[in-house]
């Protein structure tokens, strides 16, 4: 894919509209309403939904909360900078490009540390990530499966002028891997643990600290106008975080139902994420600063960014540390 075709693409979530819908301001000087995103890639926000915690902490305020879908973390971000809604699941890296191409937001939580994204392909057909020469890899830009393929290409001495990336919604690179019109697939879960359990697709190369972490991203402006309510959100996330940890079963029943999964699809994509760590820090800027090297690289980042110094604007775990002490 042309290096201005995969730019036109990242930065197309800039343009993704002004709707405005999100917030405002009622006369007490509260938000009238706080929109917060849902993920499948997200089980937390899977069980802050379904158990209405956020509902219940904001009732006695009169706010009202309204949830939307984020079906990847491109769409995630498109919604934060449109301003569409308050807070947004993604990833650590894909926060981190959209924050470089100027969406204004902040990561404020970690929801949890998954080994959400591998390479996959049919069985026996790609051996190893240099087998990938001169083939068809879907990905979903902008996200961390996008950038996990960049980073995996590195590593075994390839660029993403190598192989012909084809951008597709993470549901539709599944499909297009089973159906042959791809070679390989930068997957997700639960799509990936969906089709590794019930097709021949498997995994042939995996790499954990390759994956930069489901965060929750707030808008700026947002945090700045209510800062008592980016932790009263994130209050809520962290009952919603300590029920998953305490009702896993629960948890994938959940999974499985938003997602319309098996419960075993559910449960292969539980049993590989941690939710121990919920405070933005150090681990999470070594993994999305090697990310944001590798963009850098590749030309999606300005040459002049300092990734290290951008990454450090990004995460602000101030919220969290109080939550959480």
């Amino acid at each position: 894919m042309k290096k201005w075709a995969i730019l036109l693409a990242l930065t197309g979530l800039l343009l993704a509209g002004c709707s405005n819908n999100a917030s405002g301001t009622g006369k007490d000087g509260k938000p009238k309403k706080i929109i917060l995103d849902y993920a499948y890639y997200s089980p937390v926000s899977l069980v802050l939904k379904d158990q209405g915690l956020a509902e219940k902490k904001f009732k006695e305020e009169g706010i009202d909360v309204e949830f939307v879908l984020s079906q990847g973390s491109n769409k995630a971000l498109e919604f934060l900078s449109s301003d569409s809604v308050d807070f947004g699941s993604a990833a650590g890296a894909a926060a981190l490009l959209a924050k470089e191409k100027g969406t204004p937001i902040q990561t404020v939580y970690i929801s949890s540390k998954p080994e959400w994204t591998a390479l996959l392909a049919k069985k026996g057909s790609i051996q190893s990530v240099a087998d990938l020469k001169g083939k068809k890899v879907a990905a979903t830009l902008g996200t961390d499966p996008y950038i996990f393929l960049l980073r995996a290409l590195k590593e075994a001495g390839l660029s993403e002028k190598d192989v012909e990336i084809v951008n597709l919604q993470h549901s539709d690179g599944a499909a297009a891997v089973q159906s042959g019109d791809v070679d390989a697939w930068a997957g997700l879960d639960p799509h990936m643990a969906k089709v590794e359990l019930e097709s021949d697709i498997q995994i042939f190369y995996r790499n954990p600290d390759f994956n930069s972490f489901s965060t929750l991203d707030v808008r700026e402006e947002f945090a700045k106008k209510y800062p008592e309510y980016v932790e009263k959100v994130l209050e809520a996330y962290e009952e919603a975080r300590q029920w998953t940890i305490d009702h896993p079963d629960e948890t994938a029943e959940i999974l499985a139902k938003e997602a319309s999964i098996s419960i075993e699809v559910a449960k292969k994509q539980l049993e590989r994420t941690d939710y121990s760590n919920p405070v933005p820090g150090d681990e999470q800027k070594a993994i999305i600063t090697g990310s944001g090297e590798v963009l850098k690289e590749a030309g999606l980042l300005k040459e002049s960014t300092d990734v290290s110094k951008l990454t450090t604007e990004l995460l602000n775990p101030t919220y969290a540390d109080k939550v959480t002490k």
